[in-house]
């Protein structure tokens, strides 16, 4: 019989080695057991109410249900179990929306395996955890002693809504007419929207803000 200090994981990724290899490693650290996998969010709460883990590790990419709907269903449905992303993408809007979700931690899956297991320690024990890349891209996690009280920020969550769309929009090569057309405004107040994103994220130029709208998966949004 398991130890009640095991931390249960049930695994949502579409990518079978991915998923063999993290089951290798909790089977090495001893205190964590990966109790199922899924290759996509499909019946994610119905599984977890038949597996009861503790922690879900969730991809962003996959077929299926989008991800970020399926970790705020599972929270609504699931409250005391975890959802961590573990993604090959570390992108503002990404950050952001799962945060909304309601994840308590994310990583990449590029990040060392012994930062991916600690961080599963971590959110197991009542803290949120965040690969150092996340927390790179974001304004500081608000800190109670050693504990993350309040998840970080990205950048994307600096701006409005509106300077967002203005943004995808711009990530898009659309000129600031063309962009005033969409958004059935004046040209002068695209400016401002945009002088006004520019300063928020710390880019001096449009082809520098196109260039991140565009890395940031803005323009596919």
């Amino acid at each position: 019989m398991k130890t009640p200090k095991t931390i249960r994981v049930l695994c949502v990724d579409d990518h079978s080695f991915l998923i063999e290899g993290l089951r290798a490693r909790f089977e090495l650290e001893g205190d964590i057991e990966c109790v199922g996998a899924l290759p996509d969010a499909e019946q994610l709460v119905p599984r977890v109410r038949e597996l009861r883990p503790d922690i879900v590790l969730l991809d962003i990419e996959m077929p299926g249900p989008d991800s970020f709907e399926s970790a705020a269903d599972l929270k609504r449905h699931a409250p005391d179990v975890r959802t961590i992303i573990l993604s090959a993408y570390v992108r503002d809007h990404y950050i952001s929306a799962a945060m909304k979700a309601g994840a308590w931690g994310y990583f990449a899956k590029g990040d060392p395996a012994r930062t991916i297991v600690e961080g599963i320690r971590k959110v197991a024990g009542g803290d949120m955890a965040f690969s150092p890349a996340v927390e790179e891209r974001c304004q500081p996690a608000t800190h109670h002693g050693s504990r993350v009280t309040e998840a970080p920020r990205s950048r994307l969550d600096l701006l409005t809504g509106r300077e967002q769309e203005v943004l995808r929009l711009v990530g898009r090569g659309m000129t600031r007419s063309e962009i005033a057309k969409t958004l059935s405004r004046s040209p002068k107040t695209i400016d401002g929207h945009r002088e006004s994103i520019m300063q928020k994220l710390d880019i001096h130029d449009r082809g520098e803000l196109v260039r991140f709208a565009i890395r940031e998966g803005l323009v596919e949004a």
